[in-house]
């Protein structure tokens, strides 16, 4: 998969552009605060439909217009297509070969992309909540599936949670209600917990090889995803979902009592063991790094084995914040394989002997150039 040609219109910093890439290595060079990540997040948004930066669309139309819109020309290995999306004051609109689509779960798929940026080192360490979202994210975009057992989720946990504040209020009463929205919740999260059991298990999969080539083999990876449904109730959607309605039954008191639900796949996590401890509590800054970078670079061998094309891949400024070996360890595993968006502000202290031709674009107050 990659994207060659990007369009951008009031977006950021960005009055205008129009621009064609590299199947390859693409750097985007300039000073700070140019647009050199307001680029980088143009693509995210491209694909996703959503920035990794801000929950407000708002800040993404340039400052006094009413709209920005990205449009992008996406090849693959047999199709292709122009994705189009127009973000204004009164939402989003998507389209795939100028056909609107009705709805953004429609449009979400054709486009996917990897990015890692250098808050992405924290992801080991950083709180549940990060790494349920770069879950979500990632597993989202390589399945409709569960991108719409995600989204009915947290639909019905939203009234799930609506109704057991107006329990613990005494402003209703009718616990069969309270059971049938357990049971809507059940269905939908027992879909979530046995898609991120099978996924988890093949990133690990991906994430341990590459791990072990860091380290020469010194240290073992592993994953442990950490939910309330019982390990043997993971297997298939029938014993998850029963699990499931169990521990909402078992918690019923508890949840009436403090309002919101207690239990589910809105509190799973997933801790990365090294060499049989938790890395986020006893690694070193080095094994934590070494650890995301696997766990990074483990997402593109994972979609590739589950959409059949590998993604486009986003490195934000990362180079820097990576020594030699492990940066070097990067560039050898995107080499001829994966195209790549790079931001820098020089390539000096790159390992640039390993970037095979790379087309550089210079990125100065919102306006691109190859001079």
């Amino acid at each position: 998969m990659r994207l060659d040609h990007l369009t951008l219109k009031q977006y950021r910093n960005y009055s205008a552009v129009d621009v064609d890439f590299s199947p390859q290595i693409n750097v985007l060079m300039g000073a700070n605060a140019q647009g050199k990540t307001n680029l980088l997040e143009a693509m995210y948004v491209l694909a996703l439909a959503r920035s990794h930066r801000t929950n407000n669309d708002r800040e993404l139309i340039q400052f006094g217009e009413q709209f920005a819109r990205i449009a992008g020309h996406v090849s693959r290995e047999t199709t292709s297509n122009d994705l189009e999306l127009i973000i204004s004051t009164q939402g989003k609109r998507a389209r795939i070969d100028r056909i609107e689509q009705p709805k953004l779960s429609q449009y979400l798929g054709r486009f996917n992309v990897v990015l890692f940026a250098p808050e992405d080192l924290a992801l080991v360490k950083g709180s549940p909540a990060t790494r349920r979202r770069f879950i979500d994210m990632e597993f989202g975009q390589m399945s409709a599936k569960y991108l719409f057992a995600l989204s009915n989720y947290r639909t019905m946990l939203k009234q799930r949670n609506a109704y057991l504040k107006q329990l613990k209020f005494h402003q209703a009463k009718d616990q069969v209600y309270l059971e049938v929205l357990g049971d809507q919740l059940a269905g939908f999260g027992a879909e979530i917990v046995v898609a991120r059991t099978s996924l988890l298990q093949q990133m690990a999969t991906f994430a341990a090889t590459i791990h072990g080539g860091i380290t020469k083999g010194r240290e073992q990876l592993t994953f442990s995803y950490q939910s309330q449904v019982p390990e043997a109730a993971r297997q298939s959607v029938e014993t998850a979902q029963a699990a499931l309605q169990t521990l909402f039954k078992q918690h019923t008191a508890r949840e009436v009592e403090q309002g919101t639900t207690l239990v589910g796949p809105h509190r799973d996590d997933v801790a990365f063991i090294v060499n049989d401890k938790n890395v986020a509590n006893y690694g070193s800054q080095g094994q934590q790094r070494t650890t995301a970078l696997a766990v990074k670079l483990a997402e593109i061998d994972l979609m590739k084995a589950q959409t059949g094309e590998y993604p486009v891949l986003l490195l934000d400024d990362v180079l820097s914040e990576l020594d030699d070996a492990r940066q070097t360890h990067l560039l050898k595993a995107i080499q001829n394989k994966v195209q790549t968006f790079l931001t820098t502000t020089s390539l000096d202290g790159i390992a640039r002997e390993l970037i095979d031709a790379p087309t550089v674009f210079h990125v100065d107050h919102g306006t691109l150039s190859t001079q």
